[in-house]
């Protein structure tokens, strides 16, 4: 399954005014870039990949269409994936980009 593109023209239009935003194709979805770190992915399995600090991973866990990342079996705390129907407003969508957003402009540019 491919990436839902609608997910992926939203996600351009939250991340418009951020600086050192980049797209990159990655395991099989639309990764949005910030100084060369992976923040939000428009998952080719539906939904979005959000990278998170790792911290918060277990709050983050409890909330709603929120599960941890697994790619062939590997999980990584601060790595987890929101089902499509946590993502119907772009208030919904906003809140988790601004997640990432806030927490990768933490780490050194790459």
């Amino acid at each position: 399954m491919a990436y839902d593109e609608d997910l992926a023209n939203r996600l351009r239009e939250l991340l418009a005014q951020q600086d050192a935003i980049t797209e990159k194709k990655m395991f099989g979805g639309l990764a949005f870039l910030l100084h060369g770190h992976m923040s939000v992915s428009a998952s080719r399995n539906g939904g979005l990949l959000v990278r998170i600090d790792p911290a918060d991973t277990d709050a983050a866990l409890a909330l709603a269409h929120v599960t941890l990342m697994n790619m062939g079996g590997r999980v990584m705390e601060g790595w987890i994936n929101v089902a499509p129907e946590g993502l119907t407003t772009m208030r919904e969508l906003g809140a988790w980009v601004e997640r990432s957003v806030s927490y990768v402009t933490t780490l050194p540019p790459k």
